[in-house]
């Protein structure tokens, strides 16, 4: 039953997206808000921004972190100053994270909701450029956060609020997916998307490290006092998202609204009523569609793991500098970009299921070749690092492509707010079994097998999606 039913919804699907025929300038202009949430992807939450609040600079002791300095250069791994430091730097990093998982919470709760609101109200481009807004305001906020204990926790409340417009709005750019492409290119169209969202990353990652990070003496004259060089990548990234969004925000007749709902508004309330009822109905007559919310939900937060810790084993295990973590991002989003774009033509000739699967055994794979030659430096982190981001951009194209064919026609705006639910509801898988490995093994390396178990579990459920070809 339940694959007659994904049968009808795929049809359904390819109906609605197929009524205007998919163009390249209509694609691009779409895939240009992925091009432009590289911003706040890859500078401000992952390899920038977060790194420098996370670092001595918020630690009011200066002569300690000069002692924990002089330390470190004698050759010492242990002393009063490197463990009084380390441990100052660990709860910092524990705040953000609780400030992202407060974050989560928030996008969990409400991205159901303004989905439905966006399929009954067929505003859906406009609640993308509310919510787009929302996050650029956040990022040029940080410009004001100072090198200061107290000010860490404000610049931990600008990432998690921003972060909490981003996810919102991800959601209503992922649910205009069905308007750009039709059932024969959305996989193609999908992995577009995400290679522009890694190449756009690469561009500005590339203009951070030259322009301000590396030199002494950046761009307009920023430089250490104050934290200015990393303050002004804040206002860099916010211009950079602004002015690459707009394209999608301002395409009025290449994106299809959903049509308006009549009838009175569902309230806040009812949409929850609502919700339960949708899972009510997905475990009934379409559980197939309930598993794969919950099994990409898992292996997308081992992917997201993958990166947030990418950073922080290379810098602490491997021995990257700060110049080197940047270089070693920028080469990922290169492979990552064009391994999207070339299996996204993959995906729809094998469809998507078969490169998910794929994929996953490929980072699994990855990952545990990583920690097995972990001895032999940062040559081998580099090769097998790289062989996981091959496949990391793939995995999250094909299962938006995959949920935009199963989903029915005028609900992709409630599914893909379900899909960021689902998501954000298990955020803590990653983290958690990253920092248990860690303590149990008693190094730093073995949360890699943390990582790899995330995806494995993922992996597994998702064999359990029954779906018609």
């Amino acid at each position: 039953m339940s694959n007659d039913l994904h049968r009808a919804d795929g049809n359904a699907a390819a109906t609605a997206t197929a009524t205007i025929p998919p163009t390249r300038g209509r694609i691009l202009r779409w895939a240009s808000w992925d091009w432009g949430s590289a911003a706040f992807n890859a500078v401000t939450t992952t390899f920038v921004y977060t790194v420098w609040l996370t670092s001595t600079a918020f630690i009011g002791d200066h002569a300690l972190v000069d002692q924990r300095n002089a330390d470190r250069a004698a050759g010492l791994t242990s002393s009063p100053a490197i463990d009084q430091v380390e441990a100052i730097l660990a709860q910092h990093s524990s705040w953000l994270g609780l400030g992202l998982s407060l974050a989560g919470l928030i996008v969990a709760l409400l991205a159901p909701v303004l989905g439905h609101r966006s399929d009954e109200s067929g505003n859906r481009r406009r609640n993308l450029g509310i919510m787009t807004f929302g996050t650029v305001v956040c990022m040029i906020a940080m410009w004001f956060v100072q090198p200061d204990p107290d000010w860490l926790f404000f610049g931990i409340a600008l990432i998690a609020v921003g972060n909490i417009f981003f996810e919102l709005a991800s959601a209503e750019y992922n649910a205009l997916l069905p308007g750009v492409s039709s059932h024969k290119d959305v996989g193609r169209v999908s992995g577009i998307g995400w290679g522009m969202g890694y190449i756009g990353g690469i561009v500005l990652l590339a203009i951070v490290l030259v322009g301000f990070i590396n030199p002494a003496v950046g761009w307009f004259g920023v430089g250490d006092e104050n934290g200015t060089r990393y303050r002004a990548v804040a206002l860099l990234a916010a211009l950079w998202f602004a002015v690459f969004a707009l394209p999608t925000l301002l395409q009025r007749d290449g994106l299809p609204e959903p049509a308006r709902a009549s009838g009175p508004r569902t309230s806040f309330f009812g949409v929850y009523r609502e919700l339960g009822r949708t899972i009510a109905r997905l475990w009934r007559s379409a559980r197939s569609t309930l598993v794969f919310l919950i099994a990409s939900a898992v292996y997308r937060d081992g992917l997201a793991g993958v990166f947030t810790f990418g950073g922080v084993l290379a810098a602490g295990t491997f021995g990257f500098s700060s110049s080197e973590v940047i270089v070693f991002a920028i080469a990922a989003n290169v492979v990552s970009g064009i391994a999207t774009m070339l299996l996204g033509m993959v995906d729809d000739r094998v469809g998507p299921r078969v490169l998910i699967t794929v994929s996953l055994i490929g980072m699994i794979a990855a990952a545990l070749l990583t920690l097995l030659t972990s001895g032999g430096g940062k040559t081998f982190f580099w090769i097998f690092g790289m062989l996981m981001c091959v496949f990391v951009g793939p995995v999250q194209s094909a299962s938006r492509s995959f949920l935009t064919s199963i989903t029915p026609a005028g609900r992709h705006g409630e599914i893909f707010g379900l899909y960021a639910t689902t998501g954000r509801a298990v955020s803590f898988l990653a983290p958690a079994a990253f920092s248990v490995t860690v303590a149990l093994l008693g190094a730093q390396i073995w949360g890699i097998l943390g990582i790899a178990a995330v995806l494995l579990v993922g992996l597994v459920l998702f064999t359990r999606v029954h779906v018609a070809r």
